[in-house]
């Protein structure tokens, strides 16, 4: 049965008003093509069955069941929590924004019509958004099994098509939904890091003082640590295998510096110091540790642990290994200083990177609603804010000014196709690698280039989701000055190892500087991996 060329007025009139003439016309352009075709029944049958065995998700729980008894367990949940999140916002949010009516049944061919169609708005396809976000959340993990999924992924997508229940700009929009919030997913919750690719020696082995019952080790633990990502209590771990170790947890009201600062008077000065917390706990301490000459003791617990794994104590027991067999290296390290209206500066160490821009922005909309929301929700939060209303950062280097989206300085070169540098990839590489995001592109593509790890740059990449390469500047040097001006609203703020500073008004400047064998840290040689 050939379709009807008429074109329902109420359709026209309501989808006028929805979308531009361009997608009208390519919508109805692919729209009959499509229905003039024949296709054999068996065909349509196959793609009504798997238009409806994709109904509620069935299908990929079904995919995901399986992928945890092969041992995906990771991208099988990845997958899962992906399709969820991109149903909610299909269909609660999108939906109620964008809307719009579907194809007329008139237009279907017989033998492609579901026994019954669904009432909801038509843009976004929720069917598609659901394929896209699940097969993007297995990639993002397994790069294997997502390629298995990707086709199933397509044809469920393509199924809502051929069946007449949405148009093609549905399904495009559906499809882009469904892979943006997988990624943005990727962006707060880390996927997993692989064991089996280890990194290239950095760092100058040295002897440490060596402790098997924590004896001679002050440890601060800091009051969230391990609340932000599912696992057991930290202290626990230390407490059994570091009896002999006084471990302090800090209050809410406490200073790391005044706390260290108070055990380094005492009668039994410590000889090691210890800290169980996120990267900015660690910086915090490595300044000290670097103050009093000692050497640093990582115990991983936040939520990305970024310079511990780079390290290679990903783990508590990998940490307490090292701090008992007394093993460890000499690593690189950069000093931040940073001065607001003409002050004086303050001298900071990061460990990882510091950056300007798309990310402290981030970081500032994430903290506004973590209390209310929890960090992994208010991550999602900001990430929307991002979306919506990022702004451009005006910046001068060496008297070049430049409008930018972000600017990442790392400590040590990086992996070249990243533009969000937030983990090392080195120990002892001297010097600082720069990476300038302008903005030339779109806002987009800019929150988009937030994401870290090869994996996920990978999948980006191949979706056309990364800024362009032109947009991309990027060089090596031992010490950088830079000038942020001020906003219409608000003064930019600035990150270094996720720690977040955020001057009130005007401008300031910023000066970072390579700092070589500035620190000893506990580590098992030979064992950093790389994510």
């Amino acid at each position: 049965m050939r379709p009807s060329t008429a074109r329902h007025p109420i359709v026209a009139y309501k989808r006028a008003k929805l979308l531009p003439d361009w997608v009208r016309h390519m919508d109805r352009a692919a729209g009959d093509a499509l229905n003039a075709q024949y296709a054999h029944p068996q065909l349509d049958r196959g793609y009504r069955r798997l238009s409806r065995l994709a109904d509620r998700g069935r299908l990929w729980f079904a995919i995901a069941g399986l992928l945890m008894l092969l041992g995906r367990r990771r991208a099988a949940l990845r997958g899962v929590a992906s399709l969820t999140a991109a149903s909610l916002v299909a269909n609660l949010v999108a939906k109620k924004l964008f809307g719009g009516p579907r194809p007329l049944l008139a237009d279907i061919p017989v033998g492609r019509q579901l026994k019954k169609y669904p009432s909801s708005a038509s843009f976004p396809s929720g069917h598609s958004a659901s394929a896209a976000a699940f097969a993007t959340g297995v990639a993002l993990e397994s790069p294997l099994a997502g390629a298995i999924v990707a086709p199933v992924a397509a044809a469920v997508a393509y199924s809502r098509l051929h069946v007449g229940a949405h148009w093609l700009s549905d399904v495009l929009g559906g499809v882009t939904l469904g892979a943006g919030v997988a990624v943005l997913g990727r962006l707060v919750v880390p996927a997993e890091v692989p064991t089996a690719m280890p990194m290239p020696e950095t760092g100058a082995a040295v002897e440490l003082p060596a402790s098997d019952d924590g004896t001679g080790v002050f440890i601060v633990m800091n009051s969230s640590a391990g609340n932000d990502v599912v696992r057991m209590d930290p202290s626990t771990v230390i407490e059994r295998r570091l009896p002999n170790a006084t471990l302090h947890r800090m209050s809410r009201e406490e200073k790391l510096d005044e706390v260290v600062r108070h055990a380094m008077t005492s009668a039994e000065r410590p000889r090691v110091l210890g800290v169980c917390g996120g990267d900015g706990s660690v910086s915090r301490m490595a300044q000290l540790a670097r103050e009093f000459e000692l050497p640093l003791l990582v115990l991983p617990g936040g939520t990305f642990n970024h310079f511990a794994r780079a390290a290679g104590v990903a783990t508590l027991d990998k940490a307490i290994d090292a701090l008992a067999a007394g093993t460890g290296l000499r690593v690189a390290v950069a000093d931040l200083d940073i001065a607001r209206d003409g002050g004086s500066p303050g001298s900071t160490t990061v460990l990882n990177a510091a950056s300007v821009g798309i990310y402290p922005d981030f970081i500032a909309e994430r903290k506004r609603w973590k209390k209310q929301l929890g960090k992994w929700l208010a991550g999602l939060v900001a990430a929307t804010h991002a979306l919506r209303a990022a702004e451009p950062v005006d910046i001068s280097i060496d008297g070049r000014r430049a409008r930018i989206w972000s600017l990442f300085v790392s400590v040590g070169r990086n992996e070249p196709e990243q533009i969000a540098t937030m983990q090392r990839r080195s120990l002892d590489d001297d010097v600082l690698d720069i990476r300038i995001l302008h903005a030339r592109g779109s806002r987009f593509r800019a929150v988009m280039s937030m994401a870290f790890g090869r994996k996920t740059s990978s999948v980006l990449r191949l979706l056309h989701l990364l800024p362009r390469r032109s947009d991309i500047e990027s060089f090596t040097r031992t010490d950088l000055d830079v000038n942020v001006g001020p906003r219409a609203v608000g003064t930019p703020g600035l990150t270094h190892d996720g720690e977040l500073e955020q001057p009130e008004t005007g401008s300031y400047r910023a000066s970072i500087k390579i700092q070589p064998s500035a620190l000893d840290v506990y580590a098992p040689t030979g064992s950093r991996t790389q994510s």
